[in-house]
């Protein structure tokens, strides 16, 4: 065996431990799932598959998995490609056609940018395909510096300390969405997908769009890390590590046995 076998090897046995501690940790994958593994065409989705498929083959419970992929009808993207893929694999899949990309541009005033609208357009037929093929989760394929991006983002431009949970139930209460890579790094995702050599189309509407916030941030990250490697690893670490009591929202602060609440009351007097 080769050294490039052997560290993609060790590379996918890295990725699959992180896939099962955030399937202990958060409940992910059980008994009796089927799972429609969304496919964008791009690197994380690819790899997000591909982990699954090894997991499935090695769990001592069974559960299934059904791969989607949106097509948008975004200029230069072949959705045949993701389509030959899976049939390649012998997966039970479904290719979804939905024009959402004449809507977002039409609907989207000059200067401003797609993502929030794509967005919600793609999440509310991912949920009807769900239902359609009677699933009882959807994965996706955000990981850990989605994650910390996304918190930063909150952070800076939304006031809010909030990032991407590794399971969440919709708003309606009917669909299960969740995130198997949370806990893998991009590079290493990265560096599988090229390794096994994915048929990759990024997505070109969003990566061509300026001024992007996301891009921003994620540009503050690499700088960042420059002068301190575990920069990212640090913001991942937080999210497992709140400190309740040194925060600001009063309806997350425990009681306090010692007469604060006593104390609230009575400065509320004096306003």
């Amino acid at each position: 065996m080769n050294t490039t076998q052997t560290n993609l090897e060790r590379l996918e046995l890295r990725l699959l431990s992180r896939i099962a501690r955030a399937s202990l940790d958060h409940d992910l994958l059980a008994e009796g799932d089927r799972i429609m593994v969304c496919l964008s065409g791009g690197k994380d989705s690819y790899v997000m598959w591909h982990l699954l498929e090894r997991i499935q083959a090695r769990v001592p419970f069974r559960f299934e998995l059904v791969g989607v992929h949106l097509d948008q009808h975004q200029p230069g993207f072949d959705a045949s490609i993701v389509a030959r893929w899976l049939e390649d694999r012998g997966a039970e899949h479904r290719i979804v056609s939905e024009d959402t990309y004449s809507i977002v541009k039409a609907k989207t005033p000059p200067g401003g940018t797609t993502c929030s609208m794509c967005s919600r357009l793609r999440r509310g037929i991912l949920y009807r395909t769900a239902g359609e093929l009677g699933c009882t989760k959807l994965a996706l394929g955000h990981h850990r510096d989605d994650a910390i991006t996304t918190l930063l983002m909150n952070l800076l431009y939304s006031g809010q300390i909030k990032a991407m949970p590794p399971r969440l139930r919709s708003d309606d209460g009917r669909n299960v969405v969740i995130r198997p890579l949370i806990r893998c790094a991009e590079d290493d995702i990265r560096a599988l997908a090229e390794g096994l050599g994915f048929p990759i189309q990024p997505c070109t509407v969003c990566s061509t769009q300026p001024d992007l916030k996301r891009a921003k941030v994620e540009a503050l990250l690499t700088e960042l890390s420059k002068d301190n490697a575990n920069i990212r690893g640090n913001l991942f670490a937080s999210l497992s590590n709140v400190v309740p009591t040194h925060l600001m929202d009063p309806s997350i602060l425990p009681d306090d046995p010692q007469g604060h609440d006593d104390a609230l009351a009575a400065l509320e007097g004096c306003g």
